[in-house]
């Protein structure tokens, strides 16, 4: 039966598996793990983690190794004695000796239906690739990157506009309330576990970084869009105009136009007071909210008083 558990978590879409393993009456937390503190803003001032800073309210004693991988670390869980270890983006990978400590093993809450969309961002990618549905998995940990057995699943339909943002609060939800029955089934041992085929039916979802948001007009007007949704609100979608960043938050597919469709990838095609279209590989895209650099996010019809685009002006400039 499951009593103590020590939870390993970091950024806010833990913090929710946390908050309700805390209100879980049935387990007691008896330590949470979670990255270093790292500096922020113009000041560098170091800020907690949303795991941490929950951690912390709720007088949980924290740890936050540099590499959990350190000998040190497992004698601390051996001292612990958790019957089983929340996993939830801690952001380090988990060596074996700590997978095999607890009776009950490592339970992992994966926001992805796996074996699709192994890796570091799920969510993302789920959206970027437009998805019609995501969800959560749990599972138990093995060596492997998310290939571990399977325990309970919980899919959730994507909007049609869906962010990277909207979903993750969705799935953030789902995941710890799905953590909890999955707990209890364990505990009470009506759990079932189901092996992952070897290889995923999807490309790995691999960590996102800055670059990833540089818009390619050669690609559809489709995958563009997509991509602004699936990078908002990071690392966010963006293209150079006036050798200049500018940041893309939102856009709509047009209708087919053979004329404007001919037209070189990433060049204004229509602009009006309130409108501006640019060619794609395949498609036009309609432009809706943008962030110049430097500056905030603003309707397109804003920056346009600010920023008139002439049609045939270039977006994503050559070097």
């Amino acid at each position: 039966m499951i009593k103590n558990v020590v939870f390993m978590g970091t950024p806010d879409f833990a913090a929710g598996t946390l908050q309700a393993l805390i209100e879980a009456e049935q387990y007691q937390v008896q330590a949470v793990f979670s990255q270093p503190d790292k500096p922020k803003g113009r000041s560098k001032a170091l800020q907690m983690t949303p795991v941490k800073a929950l951690a912390v309210k709720a007088g949980i004693p924290v740890y936050q190794p540099v590499r959990i991988k350190d000998p040190q670390w497992l004698e601390v869980l051996k001292e612990l004695t958790p019957d089983v270890i929340v996993v939830v983006a801690f952001g380090q990978i988990i060596p074996q000796a700590i997978l095999e400590l607890p009776e009950y093993g490592c339970i992992n809450v994966h926001a992805s239906l796996l074996p699709k969309y192994r890796g570091a961002a799920p969510i993302q990618w789920a959206v970027i690739n437009q998805e019609r549905e995501s969800g959560v998995t749990i599972m138990r940990m093995d060596t492997g990157i998310d290939t571990g057995d399977m325990i309970m699943k919980e899919a959730v339909l994507l909007d049609r506009k869906e962010t990277g943002g909207s979903l993750f609060d969705k799935l953030s939800t789902v995941g710890a309330a799905l953590l909890v029955r999955t707990l209890d089934a364990i505990s009470d041992g009506t759990a079932s576990y189901e092996k992952q085929p070897e290889d995923s039916p999807t490309a790995y979802a691999g960590m996102l970084t800055k670059k990833d948001g540089e818009i390619d007009w050669t690609k559809t007007a489709s995958q563009i869009e997509g991509l602004i949704r699936g990078l908002d609100p990071w690392p966010s979608a963006y293209t150079r105009y006036r050798k200049k960043t500018l940041k893309l938050w939102g856009a709509q597919v047009c209708e087919a136009d053979a004329a404007k469709d001919k037209m070189e990838p990433g060049r204004a095609v229509e602009v009006t007071k309130t409108s501006l279209k640019i060619a794609t590989g395949d498609g036009v895209l309609s432009i809706k909210e943008v962030q110049p650099e430097g500056k905030k996010r603003m309707t397109v019809d804003a920056f346009l008083r600010g920023y008139p685009v002439e049609p045939g002006e270039l977006f994503g400039e050559r070097s």
